[in-house]
């Protein structure tokens, strides 16, 4: 049996063309820069812990507290935060009291310590920031192909990366060591096929989804910011953010064929405003 929690890891206020890039609109409506401010959106931002017979494994950490020190939104403690006005201008964060992901595992009674592997799906602030909240976790893993993005010298990469999220926190870069997903990049975590970080690369170079399969073939899909809801691979439209947007069509078609698979449990994405916290068991 595999359980996995879907924990509500706090809001994320972006452009409405950043989940959903309409008929390509551009960078500045992408980034909110000629978007009304009453046309921005709340978004959940969700984490994912994982109950495996082979360990206990978190998937993204959401906000780092710092953000909203007193549970509520607030402009000034997320620049501070995240060291950058203009990221915290186009990711407008908000993490509730009970939320930050130290303080959800503290009211099931478990600590980081607990945790066996801490997977990034991608370094973006909200997914990323809250690493220090979980930084006594037994091992942290990011594929090395996202940490080359995030250390890469362009402007986009040195304003959407803060190498702050992970300073002094020793992470576990892997490399490839499967064949599975759209491009045939993937990294097998306990070399079984039951746990599987699938690169899906478009929004960033390398990030993942997560699948993860039990004995009978069952299977949950983690597809992290490939698609930010299951409108997007319905529908097939494009989140706004993209290195590449070629490989990023190629990844959320993938997503749609394993979503839509009989063996697909569900199909979860880390902003999906129809998903709600709660419990799969399969």
């Amino acid at each position: 049996m595999i359980k996995i929690q879907i924990l509500a890891t706090g809001f994320v206020h972006v452009s409405p063309f950043i989940p959903y890039n309409n008929n390509n609109a551009g960078k500045l409506k992408v980034y909110g820069f000629t978007v009304p401010a009453k046309d921005w959106v709340w978004l959940p931002v969700m984490s994912y812990l994982i109950h495996h017979p082979k360990g206990t494994v978190l998937v993204d950490t959401g906000w780092d507290r710092r953000i909203s020190p007193c549970g509520e939104y607030d402009k000034q403690a997320q620049a501070i935060a995240l060291g950058s006005r203009l990221l915290a201008r186009v990711n407008q964060g908000w993490l509730p009291e009970g939320q930050a992901i130290d303080e959800q595992l503290s009211a099931v009674g478990q600590c980081s310590s607990d945790i066996d592997y801490v997977i990034l799906t991608h370094l973006d602030c909200d997914h990323a920031s809250g690493l220090s909240q979980v930084s006594r976790a037994k091992h942290i893993l990011v594929s090395d192909a996202e940490m080359q993005a995030a250390s890469g010298g362009n402007i986009t990469n040195r304003v959407r990366y803060r190498d702050a999220f992970w300073k002094d926190i020793p992470l576990t870069l892997y490399q490839w060591n499967s064949d599975q997903g759209p491009f045939g990049r993937s990294y097998d975590l306990f070399g079984d096929h039951s746990l599987e970080l699938i690169n899906i690369p478009g929004h960033s170079s390398g990030l993942v989804a997560v699948k993860i399969t039990n004995p009978e073939g069952k299977y949950v899909l983690l597809t992290s910011d490939g698609a930010y809801s299951s409108r997007s691979w319905k529908e097939m439209v494009l989140p706004g953010i993209s290195e590449n947007p070629e490989d990023q069509l190629k990844s959320l078609k993938w997503i749609r064929e394993q979503s839509l698979s009989p063996n697909c449990v569900a199909s979860l994405a880390t902003h999906d405003p129809d998903v709600s916290p709660g419990v799969i068991e399969f």
